[in-house]
Protein backbone atom coordinates (compact mmCIF):
# COMPACT_ATOMS: atom_id res chain seq x y z
CA UNK A 1 0.00 0.00 0.00
CA UNK A 2 1.49 3.40 -1.16
CA UNK A 3 0.24 5.64 1.89
CA UNK A 4 1.98 8.77 0.83
CA UNK A 5 0.62 8.72 -2.56
CA UNK A 6 -3.04 7.40 -1.54
CA UNK A 7 -2.62 10.46 1.21
CA UNK A 8 -1.69 12.92 -1.62
CA UNK A 9 -4.62 12.08 -3.93
CA UNK A 10 -7.38 12.40 -1.34
CA UNK A 11 -5.44 15.91 -0.51
CA UNK A 12 -5.85 17.71 -3.94
CA UNK A 13 -9.13 15.33 -5.28
CA UNK A 14 -10.93 17.27 -1.50
CA UNK A 15 -8.95 20.41 -2.73
CA UNK A 16 -10.95 20.36 -5.53
CA UNK A 17 -14.68 20.24 -4.89
CA UNK A 18 -16.73 22.66 -3.38
CA UNK A 19 -19.67 22.37 -1.03
CA UNK A 20 -22.40 22.90 -4.13
CA UNK A 21 -20.88 20.41 -6.08
CA UNK A 22 -21.32 17.69 -2.99
CA UNK A 23 -24.82 18.73 -2.50
CA UNK A 24 -24.39 20.95 0.59
CA UNK A 25 -24.65 24.22 2.18
CA UNK A 26 -21.41 26.69 1.40
CA UNK A 27 -22.09 28.16 5.16
CA UNK A 28 -19.49 30.56 6.77
CA UNK A 29 -16.76 31.65 4.53
CA UNK A 30 -13.48 28.81 4.45
CA UNK A 31 -10.07 30.03 4.50
CA UNK A 32 -9.08 27.05 2.29
CA UNK A 33 -10.72 25.61 -1.07
CA UNK A 34 -11.90 22.64 -1.11
CA UNK A 35 -14.84 20.45 1.25
CA UNK A 36 -13.56 19.92 5.38
CA UNK A 37 -12.19 16.72 6.67
CA UNK A 38 -15.25 16.12 8.22
CA UNK A 39 -17.54 16.91 5.61
CA UNK A 40 -15.77 14.01 3.24
CA UNK A 41 -15.85 11.59 6.33
CA UNK A 42 -20.49 12.38 6.91
CA UNK A 43 -20.26 11.55 3.28
CA UNK A 44 -18.34 8.32 3.05
CA UNK A 45 -20.02 7.12 6.43
CA UNK A 46 -16.66 7.06 8.17
CA UNK A 47 -15.04 9.17 11.08
CA UNK A 48 -13.45 12.31 10.87
CA UNK A 49 -10.39 10.62 12.98
CA UNK A 50 -10.30 7.90 10.40
CA UNK A 51 -10.08 10.15 7.24
CA UNK A 52 -7.78 12.05 9.09
CA UNK A 53 -5.61 9.50 9.45
CA UNK A 54 -5.15 8.26 5.62
CA UNK A 55 -4.52 12.25 4.94
CA UNK A 56 -1.99 12.15 6.74
CA UNK A 57 -0.53 8.65 5.65
CA UNK A 58 -0.60 6.88 9.04
CA UNK A 59 -4.25 4.98 7.78
CA UNK A 60 -4.34 1.26 8.18
CA UNK A 61 -5.43 -0.28 4.54
CA UNK A 62 -8.89 0.62 3.59
CA UNK A 63 -11.54 -2.00 2.95
CA UNK A 64 -12.98 -2.31 -0.41
CA UNK A 65 -16.20 -0.96 0.69
CA UNK A 66 -14.94 2.14 2.28
CA UNK A 67 -12.50 3.02 -0.65
CA UNK A 68 -15.59 2.78 -2.82
CA UNK A 69 -17.30 4.93 -0.29
CA UNK A 70 -14.29 7.47 -0.41
CA UNK A 71 -14.20 7.45 -4.55
CA UNK A 72 -18.15 8.39 -3.98
CA UNK A 73 -17.47 11.22 -1.60
CA UNK A 74 -14.85 12.74 -3.63
CA UNK A 75 -16.83 12.57 -7.02
CA UNK A 76 -14.35 10.49 -8.59
CA UNK A 77 -14.15 9.14 -11.97
CA UNK A 78 -13.80 5.40 -13.15
CA UNK A 79 -10.05 6.16 -13.82
CA UNK A 80 -9.68 7.48 -10.38
CA UNK A 81 -11.46 5.42 -8.48
CA UNK A 82 -9.48 2.53 -9.85
CA UNK A 83 -6.12 4.40 -9.11
CA UNK A 84 -7.11 4.26 -5.35
CA UNK A 85 -8.12 0.70 -5.41
CA UNK A 86 -4.46 0.33 -7.12
CA UNK A 87 -2.49 2.26 -4.44
CA UNK A 88 -3.65 0.63 -1.61
CA UNK A 89 -3.08 -2.68 -3.49
CA UNK A 90 -7.03 -3.72 -4.13
CA UNK A 91 -7.72 -4.78 -7.54
CA UNK A 92 -10.51 -2.51 -8.80
CA UNK A 93 -14.32 -3.68 -9.65
CA UNK A 94 -14.72 -5.72 -12.71
CA UNK A 95 -16.52 -3.06 -15.31
CA UNK A 96 -18.78 -5.98 -16.36
CA UNK A 97 -20.78 -6.58 -13.03
CA UNK A 98 -22.77 -3.77 -11.34
CA UNK A 99 -20.43 -0.91 -9.80
CA UNK A 100 -20.64 -0.01 -6.39
CA UNK A 101 -19.02 3.57 -7.74
CA UNK A 102 -21.20 6.42 -8.94
CA UNK A 103 -20.56 8.70 -11.56
CA UNK A 104 -19.96 11.89 -10.64
CA UNK A 105 -22.64 13.33 -13.27
CA UNK A 106 -25.18 11.12 -11.97
CA UNK A 107 -24.39 12.26 -8.33
CA UNK A 108 -24.59 16.21 -9.56
CA UNK A 109 -27.66 15.42 -10.50
CA UNK A 110 -28.76 14.03 -7.23
CA UNK A 111 -27.30 16.53 -5.27
CA UNK A 112 -29.57 19.45 -7.32
CA UNK A 113 -32.97 17.39 -6.63
CA UNK A 114 -33.67 19.44 -3.62
CA UNK A 115 -37.39 18.74 -2.94
CA UNK A 116 -37.71 15.40 -4.13
CA UNK A 117 -36.93 12.23 -2.99
CA UNK A 118 -34.41 10.56 -5.47
CA UNK A 119 -31.64 7.59 -4.83
CA UNK A 120 -29.33 5.54 -6.56
CA UNK A 121 -29.57 1.64 -6.46
CA UNK A 122 -27.89 -0.58 -8.66
CA UNK A 123 -29.81 -2.86 -10.92
CA UNK A 124 -30.31 -5.08 -8.50
CA UNK A 125 -31.37 -3.32 -5.72
CA UNK A 126 -28.19 -2.02 -3.74
CA UNK A 127 -28.59 1.65 -2.13
CA UNK A 128 -25.44 3.48 -3.76
CA UNK A 129 -26.60 7.24 -2.57
CA UNK A 130 -29.37 8.82 -1.37
CA UNK A 131 -30.59 12.65 -1.43
CA UNK A 132 -31.72 14.07 1.42
CA UNK A 133 -35.43 14.19 0.68
CA UNK A 134 -35.06 10.55 0.10
CA UNK A 135 -33.61 9.27 4.03
CA UNK A 136 -36.72 11.79 5.00
CA UNK A 137 -38.97 10.02 2.93
CA UNK A 138 -37.58 5.87 3.49
CA UNK A 139 -35.08 6.26 5.94
CA UNK A 140 -30.98 6.71 5.84
CA UNK A 141 -30.39 3.14 3.85
CA UNK A 142 -26.40 4.76 3.43
CA UNK A 143 -26.06 4.82 6.98
CA UNK A 144 -26.79 0.84 7.59
CA UNK A 145 -23.89 -1.63 7.18
CA UNK A 146 -23.22 -2.72 3.75
CA UNK A 147 -25.55 -6.10 4.15
CA UNK A 148 -28.54 -4.20 4.65
CA UNK A 149 -28.29 -1.61 2.40
CA UNK A 150 -30.62 -3.68 -0.37
CA UNK A 151 -34.46 -3.10 -1.05
CA UNK A 152 -34.75 -6.88 -1.41
CA UNK A 153 -33.22 -8.11 0.98
CA UNK A 154 -35.02 -5.13 3.69
CA UNK A 155 -38.37 -5.59 2.13
CA UNK A 156 -38.55 -9.59 2.49
CA UNK A 157 -36.67 -9.74 6.18
CA UNK A 158 -36.84 -6.27 7.58
CA UNK A 159 -40.59 -5.96 8.86
CA UNK A 160 -40.62 -2.16 9.67
CA UNK A 161 -40.06 -1.38 5.82
CA UNK A 162 -42.65 -3.41 4.82
CA UNK A 163 -45.01 -0.88 7.11
CA UNK A 164 -43.52 1.80 5.33
CA UNK A 165 -46.28 0.48 2.24
CA UNK A 166 -49.92 0.08 2.31
CA UNK A 167 -50.77 -3.68 3.40
CA UNK A 168 -52.53 -3.61 -0.27
CA UNK A 169 -49.81 -2.60 -1.93
CA UNK A 170 -47.34 -5.15 -0.59
CA UNK A 171 -48.22 -8.48 -2.52
CA UNK A 172 -46.95 -6.46 -5.82
CA UNK A 173 -43.72 -4.81 -4.62
CA UNK A 174 -42.69 -8.40 -3.42
CA UNK A 175 -43.05 -9.46 -7.12
CA UNK A 176 -41.27 -6.83 -8.13
CA UNK A 177 -38.16 -7.15 -6.37
CA UNK A 178 -38.72 -10.94 -7.16
CA UNK A 179 -39.21 -10.30 -11.38
CA UNK A 180 -36.69 -7.74 -11.46
CA UNK A 181 -33.68 -10.19 -9.63
CA UNK A 182 -34.93 -12.56 -12.00
CA UNK A 183 -33.85 -10.58 -14.75
CA UNK A 184 -30.63 -9.29 -13.52
CA UNK A 185 -29.46 -12.47 -12.53
CA UNK A 186 -29.85 -14.44 -15.85
CA UNK A 187 -28.49 -11.23 -17.99
CA UNK A 188 -25.10 -11.27 -15.79
CA UNK A 189 -24.78 -15.00 -14.38
CA UNK A 190 -20.89 -14.41 -13.62
CA UNK A 191 -22.41 -11.51 -11.29
CA UNK A 192 -22.18 -13.06 -7.85
CA UNK A 193 -23.58 -10.44 -5.79
CA UNK A 194 -27.42 -10.99 -7.44
CA UNK A 195 -26.79 -14.62 -7.17
CA UNK A 196 -26.02 -14.72 -3.26
CA UNK A 197 -28.27 -12.57 -2.41
CA UNK A 198 -31.34 -14.92 -4.36
CA UNK A 199 -29.90 -17.73 -2.55
CA UNK A 200 -29.67 -15.77 0.81
CA UNK A 201 -33.52 -15.06 0.16
CA UNK A 202 -35.09 -17.91 -1.07
CA UNK A 203 -33.91 -19.40 2.38
CA UNK A 204 -34.42 -17.32 4.65
CA UNK A 205 -37.93 -16.09 3.08
CA UNK A 206 -40.84 -18.52 2.22
CA UNK A 207 -42.35 -15.46 0.24
CA UNK A 208 -39.68 -15.06 -2.19
CA UNK A 209 -39.34 -18.99 -2.52
CA UNK A 210 -42.63 -19.49 -3.95
CA UNK A 211 -42.43 -16.32 -6.01
CA UNK A 212 -38.92 -17.42 -7.56
CA UNK A 213 -40.93 -20.54 -8.68
CA UNK A 214 -43.05 -18.75 -10.97
CA UNK A 215 -40.54 -17.20 -12.62
CA UNK A 216 -41.75 -13.82 -13.65
CA UNK A 217 -39.37 -11.39 -14.94
CA UNK A 218 -39.33 -7.76 -15.38
CA UNK A 219 -37.16 -5.00 -14.70
CA UNK A 220 -37.67 -1.60 -12.88
CA UNK A 221 -39.54 0.75 -14.81
CA UNK A 222 -41.92 3.91 -14.69
CA UNK A 223 -45.06 3.36 -12.20
CA UNK A 224 -47.19 4.65 -9.40
CA UNK A 225 -45.89 3.81 -5.59
CA UNK A 226 -47.30 4.53 -2.22
CA UNK A 227 -45.89 5.68 1.04
CA UNK A 228 -47.61 5.17 4.25
CA UNK A 229 -44.97 7.89 5.95
CA UNK A 230 -45.47 8.26 9.81
CA UNK A 231 -45.28 12.01 9.72
CA UNK A 232 -47.33 13.20 6.28
CA UNK A 233 -49.22 9.95 5.90
CA UNK A 234 -50.26 8.68 2.75
CA UNK A 235 -48.00 9.66 -0.10
CA UNK A 236 -49.12 8.48 -4.00
CA UNK A 237 -45.76 9.09 -5.92
CA UNK A 238 -45.08 9.23 -9.63
CA UNK A 239 -41.99 7.27 -9.67
CA UNK A 240 -39.75 7.84 -12.39
CA UNK A 241 -36.42 5.15 -13.35
CA UNK A 242 -33.44 6.58 -15.47
CA UNK A 243 -30.76 4.47 -16.39
CA UNK A 244 -27.27 3.77 -16.21
CA UNK A 245 -26.51 0.93 -18.86
CA UNK A 246 -22.82 1.18 -18.34
CA UNK A 247 -22.50 0.78 -14.56
CA UNK A 248 -25.95 -0.89 -14.14
CA UNK A 249 -27.33 1.50 -12.01
CA UNK A 250 -30.73 3.58 -11.62
CA UNK A 251 -31.58 7.09 -10.37
CA UNK A 252 -35.10 6.37 -8.84
CA UNK A 253 -36.56 9.77 -8.47
CA UNK A 254 -40.34 10.41 -6.57
CA UNK A 255 -42.37 13.32 -7.21
CA UNK A 256 -46.00 14.17 -6.30
CA UNK A 257 -47.83 15.49 -9.11
CA UNK A 258 -48.54 19.67 -8.97
CA UNK A 259 -52.29 20.36 -7.43
CA UNK A 260 -52.12 16.69 -5.41
CA UNK A 261 -52.45 16.20 -1.89
CA UNK A 262 -49.17 14.24 -2.27
CA UNK A 263 -47.51 17.26 -3.69
CA UNK A 264 -48.18 19.48 -1.05
CA UNK A 265 -47.34 16.50 1.92
CA UNK A 266 -43.95 16.55 -0.24
CA UNK A 267 -43.76 19.97 0.44
CA UNK A 268 -44.64 19.47 4.33
CA UNK A 269 -42.14 16.41 3.96
CA UNK A 270 -39.72 18.83 3.33
CA UNK A 271 -40.08 21.51 6.17
CA UNK A 272 -40.27 18.24 9.17
CA UNK A 273 -39.21 15.14 7.63
CA UNK A 274 -35.63 16.87 7.51
CA UNK A 275 -35.49 17.59 10.88
CA UNK A 276 -35.77 14.00 11.50
CA UNK A 277 -38.91 14.41 13.94
CA UNK A 278 -39.12 10.66 14.58
CA UNK A 279 -37.55 7.31 14.34
CA UNK A 280 -37.07 6.05 10.30
CA UNK A 281 -38.17 2.93 8.74
CA UNK A 282 -35.78 1.84 5.38
CA UNK A 283 -37.08 0.92 2.15
CA UNK A 284 -37.57 2.56 -1.33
Amino acid sequence: MNRAELADFLRRSRARLEPSDVGLAAGARRRTPGLRREEVAALAGMSVDYYTRLEQSRGPRPSRQMLTALARALRLTDDERDHVFHLTGAEPPRRATASGHVRPGLLLVLDRLHDTPAQVVTDWGEVLAQNAMARALVGDVISRPPGGRNLARLFFLDPATRELFPPEDRPEHARGHVASLRAVTAARPGDPEPAALVAELRSASEEFARLWEEHEVSLRRRNTKRFQHPVVGLLELDCEVLLSHEHHQLLIIHTGRPGTEAHERLRLLRVVGLQDLTPRRTAG
